[in-house]
């Protein structure tokens, strides 16, 4: 299982998850939910209690990954397999442009 806490702007928003099927999980947190109902991240993924559930990662997500000869260094100098749209999203997504950020949630069994 992978996780990212995700950041819009300042605040995390919430985490994503990819669980050891595959299944991809965004929640929302409860703080997110209560002080900003109207603030989603994207469209397609609207403030709710209820989890954003996806059998991939889910579009808006894709969308931040890069593409082209950027990606092809990514995947190199990180060894990631270039259909490992999660793992390309954890390494490359920190600091992206715009409002949104993904930054990895080391599990301990990780350090």
């Amino acid at each position: 299982m992978r996780r990212a806490n995700i950041f819009y702007k300042d605040v995390l928003a919430g985490v994503l998850t990819e669980t050891d099927e595959g299944e991809c999980i965004f929640q929302y947190t409860d703080d997110y939910v209560i002080n900003h109902p109207e603030q989603f991240i994207t469209f397609t993924m609207p403030v709710t209690k209820e989890p954003h559930v996806s059998n991939r990662l889910f579009s808006f997500f894709e969308g931040l990954i890069p593409e082209g000869w950027l990606l092809d260094i990514a995947s190199k100098n990180w060894k990631i397999n270039k259909n490992d749209r999660m793992g390309l999203l954890l390494a490359c997504c920190q600091n992206c442009i715009g409002a949104v950020s993904v930054v990895p949630i080391i599990e301990k069994d990780e350090e």
